[in-house]
């Protein structure tokens, strides 16, 4: 790591590496099985996405995605699944919005591959078919959550 260790000052470079990739909680739950099991699987789904970070020490920040999927079938909880995947990263040289959008779109673009890959691997050990996540456009979604948070502070500038 002797390449990340650069001069303070002007030029400083800017860095950003991942330390560490693991999963961080996971949750599965069936509720109404094994009869859920019998039901024609016409499943209504539901994926919600959230995120936290949080500093650590020097220049180290942990990131974490969150996935919950849920899925009824004919009106019953099919399962509810949950996995926070983590990482560890190093960023070094970045502002406070340089390090929030690096949060909000980098890391998370970094995590949801193998969140979501953690994800369908729990459902299909659950007994359930594959779940495929939908790629997520994470820098269109900081987009609007920013656009959302300025209207919310300025409802004039509409």
């Amino acid at each position: 790591m002797a390449e990340e260790e650069q001069p303070a000052g002007d030029d400083a470079q800017k860095i950003i590496r991942a330390q560490k990739i693991y999963l961080k909680d996971v949750s599965f739950e069936t509720p109404n099985s094994p009869e859920i099991f019998l039901q024609e699987w016409q499943p209504d789904m539901n994926i919600e996405i959230d995120s936290k970070a949080r500093g650590m020490d020097d220049d180290l920040y942990e990131v974490v995605l969150t996935l919950t999927a849920t899925v009824n079938v004919s009106g019953k909880t099919a399962y509810l699944a949950e996995v926070h995947q983590a990482g560890i990263f190093r960023m070094k040289g970045f502002d406070e919005a340089e390090l929030h959008r690096l949060h909000n779109v980098y890391c998370l673009r970094f995590l949801y591959p193998f969140g979501s890959a953690a994800l369908s691997e729990l459902v299909l050990k659950g007994g359930f078919p594959q779940l495929l996540p939908a790629p997520v456009n994470f820098d269109g979604l900081y987009k609007q959550r920013m656009q959302a948070a300025q209207q919310a502070q300025n409802p004039e500038a509409v």
